[in-house]
C-alpha cells in the first residue's frame, strides 16, 4: 500500500467495491471478512483519511458498501474518535431502510454522542426531521449509551435516553414506534425504575406496542412473552 498518509481514498474505495461485487455470496459473515482484511490494512492511517474513504465508499451502489464503511469507521478507533456533527450529517445521507438506520445509528452517532463529540442537541434535531429514519436513528443511537457492545460501559443513562424518548413518545410511524420500544427495552436492563417511571407518566401518547413490548422487558426479561411460552411448548418444557 502506499505511504498511509497519502492514500488515495477514492482508488481504495473502488477497490473495496470490486471486491464486494465479486464476493461469492453476501451474507453478514462473508462481508463483515472483507471489512476486517481492510481493517487490518487501515490500522494505522490517518482518522480522516477513513472517515472519507468510508464517504467515498458509500458512493458505491448496494447496501453492503454502506454497511463496510460505517464498520470500518467503527473499528477504527482514532476515526471513531474523529467523528463530528458535519461527519455524521453526510454519513447519515440517503439513509431508506430500518437496517440502514440500525447499522449507522449503534456504530457511528451512538458512540460519539456517548462519548460527548457531537451535543444532545444534533440528536433532539434528528428526533424532530420529518424524515422518518432521522427520527428513528435518534432513537436507536441511545443503544450505545445504555450497553457495553458498542464499546460503551454499559452503565446506561437515562437522562439522555428518555429526553430523546419523550420527543417521540406519540410518534405514530411504526419505525419509530418499533424503535421506540427498543430504545426502552435496553434502558430496562440499566435502570429498570426510570423506564417504569416513563411508561406510567405516558400511558394514553404511547403504541400498544411500546408499552406491552417494555412491560414484558420489565416484568420478565422478555420482549415476547407469548412468543416464549409457544417455544417452550413445543420444546416440551
Amino acid at each position: 500500500m502506499k505511504e498511509l498518509e497519502a492514500i488515495d481514498v477514492g482508488v481504495l474505495a473502488a477497490e473495496i467495491g470490486e471486491r464486494l461485487r465479486a464476493l461469492p455470496d453476501l451474507k453478514t459473515d462473508t462481508v463483515r471478512a472483507l471489512r476486517r482484511e481492510y481493517s487490518k490494512r487501515l490500522a494505522k492511517a490517518p482518522p480522516r483519511a477513513v472517515v472519507q474513504m468510508a464517504l467515498r465508499l458509500m458512493e458505491q451502489p448496494g447496501f453492503e458498501s454502506r454497511f463496510v464503511a460505517y464498520e470500518l469507521v467503527h473499528y477504527h478507533r482514532p476515526a471513531l474518535r474523529s467523528l463530528r456533527a458535519q461527519d455524521l450529517q453526510r454519513l447519515g445521507r440517503g439513509l431508506d431502510s430500518w437496517y440502514a438506520v440500525d447499522t449507522f445509528a449503534p456504530l457511528l452517532p451512538g458512540p460519539a454522542w456517548r462519548e460527548g463529540q457531537i451535543p444532545d442537541a444534533l440528536i433532539h434535531r434528528w428526533a424532530r426531521s420529518k424524515d422518518r429514519w432521522w427520527r428513528r436513528a435518534a432513537l436507536v443511537s441511545t443503544v450505545a449509551l445504555n450497553n457495553k457492545v458498542s464499546g460503551g460501559a454499559g452503565v446506561g443513562d437515562a437522562p439522555r435516553t428518555l429526553a430523546v424518548c419523550r420527543l417521540l413518545a406519540a410518534d405514530p410511524d411504526d419505525m419509530v414506534v418499533k424503535a421506540l420500544s427498543w430504545a426502552l427495552r435496553e434502558l430496562s436492563k440499566r435502570d429498570p425504575a426510570a423506564v417504569r417511571v416513563f411508561l406510567a407518566a405516558r400511558q394514553t401518547v404511547l403504541a400498544a406496542r411500546v408499552k406491552r413490548e417494555v412491560g414484558n422487558k420489565l416484568a420478565t426479561g422478555l420482549k415476547n412473552l407469548r412468543r416464549q411460552i409457544r417455544s417452550s411448548k413445543r420444546s416440551g418444557v
